[in-house]
């Protein structure tokens, strides 16, 4: 591509009333030329003022479009979205990102001369409302969310699994598909797994940043993650290549407390067992959050040993969860998946 390409940004949203302005307004401030920009956004059927204010936004600038998605799910969203793009790449947006200004120009510099057809950048995860700010703590720690490079890692250019709010070549998409429709969490990580698998390199890129809202409530974060290790497994079910070590490691931490616990219950001994596990987890868990508190503040302590153990107690148990679910699903790697795809 000798000169710059038409972009699509595509953002699959739901009640974001909190967040939408400040999504479109940081895309519509991106240093890339304007015409040669669109702004594709499906709803999926929100219940607050979001659409209401994507329209009054719409009114204003001609190139933000909007969509109904009656599936309300992301996947079936995006693949609405993706059937209407134009663009030679597409930016696939949340509602609760703010891509910084240059994230565009970057997407589309590195896949012009580096020869990648997608590219992300690392994630830097912040709280809008103080009182939960240990819960964007707790997901940018390697301690709550393991070795996931573009939520722990800074300052690195280099080849990955996986990246938030990729930048796709329009050959890449032609290449690899729709989403699948099933996943209503970890649709991403299917998605790019399918990328690799077809041979394209997805390249994080130090220079392709944006700052996620995390979620504002314990309640909010339990839901969140419980959801990530129950679709996980279909996932697996669909790609057992794709997982890593660190997305077992929650579940078989419930497994080995559920353990610990029969023993408890059927050997006198199976107590000291089951308090010396529970007590080394506690140990490291306040020793990551003493650490985190003596930089960040002291205030955050509590709630950071809070986050961090519905981080793991979430998904270890929505793993084991969708264990049960689809346990007659191991041979079903293709519902959900277009046949468009």
């Amino acid at each position: 591509m000798s000169e710059l390409p038409f972009v699509t940004i595509i953002l699959p949203v739901h009640n974001e009333e909190k967040f939408i302005e400040k999504c479109i307004q940081a895309v519509q401030d991106q240093d890339y030329p304007p015409e040669k920009m669109e702004i594709l956004v499906a709803d999926g059927m929100s219940t607050d003022k979001t659409v209401a204010l994507l329209n009054a936004m719409q009114a204003i600038d001609g190139r933000i479009s909007v969509y109904s998605n009656p599936g309300k799910i992301v996947p079936i969203g995006l693949n609405i979205l993706l059937h209407k793009a134009k663009g030679d790449v597409v930016v696939r947006i949340d509602g609760h990102c703010i891509p910084e200004k240059d994230y565009v120009s970057n997407c589309v510099r590195h896949i012009q001369e580096d020869g990648v057809e997608a590219v992300g950048g690392p994630m830097k995860t912040i709280q809008m409302d103080d009182k939960y700010e240990c819960i964007a703590l707790a997901t940018s720690s390697k301690f709550g969310v393991g070795n996931s490079t573009f939520r722990t890692m800074d300052g690195l250019t280099k080849f990955v699994d996986t990246v938030p709010f990729p930048a796709y070549s329009k050959a890449l998409i032609e290449g690899v598909g729709l989403y699948d429709e099933e996943l209503v969490r970890n649709q991403d990580d299917e998605y790019n797994y399918r990328c690799r698998e077809k041979g394209y390199k997805i390249l994080l890129a130090n220079d392709v940043r944006s700052v996620y809202f995390a979620r504002s409530s314990f309640k909010k974060l339990w839901k969140q993650y419980f959801q990530y290790g129950y679709w996980k497994v279909r996932v697996l079910q669909k790609h057992p290549r794709q997982m890593s070590l660190r997305q077992f490691v929650p579940p078989a931490f419930v497994l080995a407390i559920l353990f610990f616990s029969l023993l408890a219950l059927l050997f006198s001994w199976g107590w000291v067992t089951l308090l010396a596990f529970l007590g080394l987890y506690l140990g490291v868990n306040l020793a990551v959050s003493l650490s985190i508190s003596s930089r960040k503040g002291w205030q955050l302590f509590p709630g950071l040993v809070l986050s961090f153990l519905i981080l793991h107690f979430s998904y270890g148990t929505g793993f084991i969860t969708g264990l049960f679910k689809f346990w007659n699903r191991w041979n079903d790697r293709d519902q959900g998946r277009s046949s468009e795809s």
